[in-house]
């Protein structure tokens, strides 16, 4: 997930995005979260899988991540075997593909994370300590990928490892992108064959149960919310005014950097140098 908050801005940036297309193609990741991970839930504690409860959405989710990366990686050519031209800024079918592979992205990201979270409680087996143990390593190793999914994006001679990733499409910077996004697939499909091997889940009895649907889903949650006591009220706002102040840095700090900071600076130099 990280490797595509780093180099998703500069992926977008090298196909001409256009800016007010932006906040259209993050909008995703707070719809997908909102609708995908309480569906999914529910859907994953009511499975009756010979392969488990969860191991059968983990699995589904990183398909389509892998599926997803691809579409971006590949947007630029993509793009431009289906018309888009090798001379024009802006190459609209590859921003098609960009925006598609990264609305699957944002989904399959939350189709992922949801079953793993619920994976952990059910190895736990409700053992306190046991889960105190998962969710501190759950939040240390999701630290240990934020930090390698930023640093990915700064390696500039990543492209040599991957040299077809050079394309008439792609040049240099974009084959970097598409090298970060070959590991990030290969890592996950490594994880997700040791999960699926190694993780034992107990298969849940097959049950009739009427009512159960859609329907019966809007009802829990609408009855949930009627159960919240005013501290939990208060929390999910606190919570809700800090992820509308932090997608609106991750939106557009990148931009801000590039183009008033470091470029804007760089300029400012070169115009001081050649006055001087």
């Amino acid at each position: 997930m990280e490797v595509e908050a780093a180099n998703s801005p500069e992926k977008s940036s090298s196909i001409r995005v256009p800016h007010k297309w932006a906040a259209v193609v993050w909008l995703c990741g707070p719809i997908s979260g909102l609708l995908v991970q309480p569906i999914v839930g529910y859907y994953s504690d009511r499975c009756r899988s010979r392969f488990g409860r969860r191991r059968p959405f983990i699995a589904a989710g990183a398909a389509l991540v892998a599926i997803a990366v691809f579409l971006i990686g590949y947007a630029a050519d993509i793009g431009v075997r289906s018309g888009d031209s090798l001379h024009k800024s802006t190459k609209p079918r590859a921003v098609l593909v960009f925006v598609v592979g990264f609305w699957i992205l944002d989904v399959a990201n939350n189709m992922l994370q949801g079953p793993c979270r619920a994976l952990l409680a059910d190895i736990s087996c409700s053992d306190t300590k046991k889960m105190r143990t998962a969710n501190a390593l759950y939040s240390f190793f999701m630290a240990v990928g934020n930090v390698l999914g930023y640093a990915a994006g700064s390696l500039k001679n990543l492209h040599k490892v991957f040299p077809f990733t050079v394309t008439k499409a792609c040049d240099m910077y974009c084959a970097n992108l598409k090298s970060c996004f070959f590991i990030s697939i290969a890592l996950l499909a490594i994880l997700t064959v040791m999960v699926m091997v190694s993780v034992r889940e107990k298969t849940m009895p097959s049950r009739d149960e009427k009512g159960e649907g859609g329907v019966r889903f809007i009802g829990e949650i609408i009855g949930a919310f009627k159960e919240l006591k005013k501290p939990m009220w208060i929390l999910l706002l606190v919570t809700c005014l800090n992820w509308i102040a932090w997608f609106g840095c991750l939106l557009f700090d990148t931009d801000w950097m590039g183009e008033r900071g470091v470029w804007r600076c760089g300029r400012e130099r070169a115009s001081v140098r050649h006055g001087s």
